[in-house]
């Protein structure tokens, strides 16, 4: 079979991706592989196509409900015979897909690993299937030191025990080293082809800011960037993600909460509003996004910082699946490092699991901090060499300044020393900026040397030191002492004056600057202008009509990339219109028509208006 025309006729696609075509041929002719690809890179194609043209049915194992509602919809959508099997199912609805399934009526079926180990399931495959392949998504549930270990996916591995001359095929969008080896040695495919295409999401802008105000700082970004689109704001705390939740509505915008906390049945509208209506803002813990494929994501902000690198890529991930422009935008401050410190200290994992988690939580503090393109820090934590600067992160937009912060470093640590290391930052910085206050006078730290020499810096500059201080190892909280700062054994080397400290000179900005500033990062969200912009709305309000008609979110009938191109490019035939990425012969057919009825009607109120 024509792969390239089974592309274009289901999917839509004029071309594969590379390496996609390779592992699709690899996963063909019957061979297993683990795949390492970015979020929007096109993984699903690798084993949708191969359970197209192989015998039988593919069994496609995915962790979350709504992540297998999403891929079964969109590929009902382009013509193929694929169905769900999880708890969601009705007793008529099971046994129905389970007809199909016995009777060799699907390409694919979407199961939870639950479901497939379930008792007597395997051997109803065994005995009634012809199974084309397994495929293993979000693999990197798999392995203990990923993000998000599922213990249901360690037993995955009877698989390879049971269907040993089936092939499996192992996909991941975040995984290091440690956790890929992790992942082939526990699903028993330590012989297969290793398919790795980097890391590399070009199309995010990643932004790492320092918290000021950060309520106002998220509402300046999104009215300035993010309006009327499509986002995830990610918070520590359920009770965070509320209050936001609630500020940003008073604020005009359209945004929910989601946490674990939440009543199921509001939990679950909430998440479905945002997945069927256009420009809904979710504000969430983590527990919100693993199994959400909306592709138009515009933005994702994290209002505090998360755990490691692995957990920002992922959820950064979330945005611009679609390949088009999105932004990921960081706001941080000492209290969350405190804060993470904590969790670490007071878990319950043992001590060389703590160990590896502050080597990661560092890992995300450099990259917090760096003065370096942020993209080629990103990557080379993942082991990817990425040798130019991306000119689509804030560092390289706005190139941040490093100054000797050597003195200012010696009067911080100065404070810490002179009062006990019982304090904690704020009560050091009103002490370096001489400001007298209750808690001063009370412990007479208005009569140390140190009262007072730091009045050069304003109080925002010397939060930045003590952040930076902290980040470094020059500096740690003792949580047993009311979160107080300490001394580490890089501390006195400083203090002596032995070993100079340079640090990021956080930007003040001018509002002349700040608007150029804000002119060039909106360059990297989705932006048209004129009649391109009126019909590509035009076309979006048709297609949620269409989506409601159908009970299926709009993305499902088309990305946004198709309808940008279509508002683009402006097909006035179904020949035209073929040519468009992302319309098959399915959607051609169902759609085609009136999309192209709406172009032309568009282009003849243009001219007479013209």
């Amino acid at each position: 079979m024509d792969l390239s025309s089974l592309l274009k006729s289901t999917f839509g696609y004029s071309s594969f991706r590379p390496p996609q075509q390779e592992i699709i041929e690899h996963v063909i002719s019957g061979k297993s592989a683990f795949v390492l690809m970015p979020t929007g890179g096109g993984k699903s194609l690798c084993y949708q196509i191969p359970a197209l043209v192989r015998q039988g049915t593919a069994i496609v194992v995915s962790p979350l409900l709504a992540l297998m509602r999403d891929q079964v919809q969109a590929l009902c959508q382009n013509g193929v015979r694929a169905a769900e099997l999880n708890s969601s199912l009705s007793l008529d609805q099971r046994k129905k897909v389970l007809h199909s399934l016995f009777s060799d009526q699907l390409d694919l079926l979407y199961v939870s690993p639950e479901r497939l180990l379930s008792e007597g399931f395997l051997d109803l495959l065994s005995e009634k299937v012809n199974v084309a392949l397994f495929a293993i998504d979000e693999a990197h549930c798999v392995s203990q030191w990923g993000h998000d270990f599922r213990p249901e996916y360690l037993k995955l591995s009877a698989l390879r025990e049971r269907f040993s001359s089936v092939p499996l095929i192992a996909l991941t969008a975040t995984a290091d080293n440690p956790t890929r080896r992790e992942i082939v040695e526990k699903l028993g495919i330590k012989d297969a082809a290793t398919f790795c295409n980097g890391f590399d999401r070009p199309n995010i802008s990643y932004r790492i800011v320092p918290k000021n105000s950060v309520k106002k700082q998220i509402t300046d970004f999104i009215s300035s960037e993010g309006k009327s689109e499509a986002g995830i704001i990610y918070c520590l705390s359920r009770a965070t993600t509320e209050q936001l939740a609630e500020y940003l509505c008073d604020q005009g915008f359209k945004a929910l909460p989601y946490h674990a906390g939440l009543p199921p049945r509001i939990r679950e509208r909430n998440q479905k509003r945002f997945i069927e209506e256009e420009g809904i803002i979710i504000v969430a813990t983590i527990a919100f996004g693993m199994g959400i494929d909306k592709p138009n994501v515009r933005f994702v902000i994290h209002a505090n910082l998360p755990k490691n690198v692995e957990s920002y890529y992922q959820e950064t991930g979330r945005a611009g699946r679609d390949g088009l422009p999105a932004a990921a935008v960081l706001f941080y401050g000492l209290s969350d490092l405190v804060r993470l410190h904590r969790m670490i200290d007071e878990g319950e994992a043992d001590e060389n699991r703590k160990r590896i988690e502050r080597l990661k939580l560092s890992s995300l503090v450099g990259l917090a901090e760096t003065t370096r393109c942020r993209r080629q820090v990103l990557l080379e934590y993942f082991g990817e060499d990425y040798q130019i600067a991306c000119m689509n992160c804030d560092t390289c937009l706005l190139p941040v300044e490093e100054w000797d912060a050597s003195e200012a470093a010696q009067k911080a640590l100065s404070a810490v020393y002179r009062t006990g290391q019982r304090f904690g930052q704020k009560h050091l910085i009103d002490i370096l900026c001489g400001k007298v206050t209750e808690k001063i006078t009370s412990f007479g730290h208005d009569n140390i040397p140190t009262f007072g020499v730091g009045s050069e810096l304003s109080e925002k500059q010397w939060s930045s030191v003590f952040r930076q201080l902290v980040a470094g190892g020059f500096l740690r909280t003792d949580f047993e002492n009311f979160g107080g700062l300490k001394f580490t054994p890089l501390s006195r080397e400083v203090l002596q004056g032995k070993k100079p400290i340079f640090l990021r000179k956080d930007p003040a900005l001018s509002a002349q600057k700040k608007q150029t500033r804000i002119e060039k990062k909106k360059k990297n969200i989705l932006s048209m202008e004129g009649s391109s912009e009126e019909l590509f709305q035009l076309l979006r309000s048709r297609r949620l009509e269409l989506a409601k008609e159908f009970g299926v979110p709009p993305y499902v009938i088309f990305h946004d990339k198709t309808l940008v191109e279509i508002a683009t490019k402006l097909p006035t035939s179904l020949s035209e219109l073929a040519d468009i990425q992302g319309i098959g012969e399915s959607k051609l057919e169902r759609y085609g028509q009136e999309i192209v009825s709406i172009v032309k009607d568009f282009k003849l109120l243009a001219t007479l208006s013209s």
